[in-house]
């Protein structure tokens, strides 16, 4: 049987992290950050300059586990790095090792692990047209830049951190270009995807619009 998986891809500030943690968690599914690989990726780069990135991401000593609160938590080489791979930093470095075609190929095993019974919902930006392609559910989530500057602003803010609402308008931007740009698997819906624009729309409504869209999908979801 052909495991079921949900793939929902769009730029950063969308809410693809949100709405797929709380899609899976409804339906009881793994979840697969795939932004968190190369934000884990980034930042061993960054650590080890040295050597070539494709090598790096190979031998990454990376454990993904899930903490008592329910809450994924990631570990390099035994250190948690779940909140220094949400920097704005972390985020810039993962686009640009993006960009590299033997980074994204050292990534893609590990990403295809995830799809485990009774299903996964994947998130990313090449999910549903490049790791995914056979998904039976594709979901592209966009929202204007400026929505998105706003969210990540306040995000930060709730976190205790700093940052600057036009610094990060210019950083989405910046890194919009460069992912819709990049010769390997750029940023795009996929040809069969359902797009979702999410500015001004709550998270909740979101959600339940792909919980209607999966129920249609899947078999297994209206026995």
């Amino acid at each position: 049987m052909t495991i079921p998986v949900i793939t929902i891809d769009g730029p950063g500030g969308a809410g693809k992290g949100t709405i797929s943690q709380a899609v899976a968690t409804r339906l009881g599914w793994h979840y697969l950050d795939s932004g968190a690989l190369y934000r884990i990726a980034g930042l061993a780069a960054a650590r080890a300059p040295d050597i070539a990135p494709g090598e790096l991401v190979s031998s990454l000593d990376l454990d993904i586990v899930i903490d008592d609160e329910g809450q994924v938590r990631y570990r390099l080489g035994g250190e948690d790095v779940s909140e220094q791979i949400r920097t704005e930093e972390a985020g810039e470095a993962a686009s640009r090792l993006a960009a590299l075609p033997e980074v994204r190929m050292a990534l893609t095993g590990l990403q295809h692990r995830f799809r485990r019974a009774p299903g996964l919902v994947a998130d990313g930006r090449d999910m549903g047209t490049v790791i995914f392609p056979d998904a039976g559910l594709k979901i592209y989530l966009t929202a204007s830049a400026a929505e998105r500057a706003r969210r990540r602003y306040k995000q930060l803010k709730d976190k205790g951190m700093g940052g600057s609402l036009a610094a990060l308008f210019a950083d989405i931007s910046r890194r919009d270009q460069r992912d819709a740009q990049r010769k390997v698997s750029p940023l795009r819906p996929a040809d069969d995807a359902v797009c979702i624009d999410t500015t001004g729309v709550a998270i909740d409504t979101v959600i339940g619009q792909v919980l209607s869209l999966a129920a249609q999908t899947f078999a297994s979801l209206k026995e």
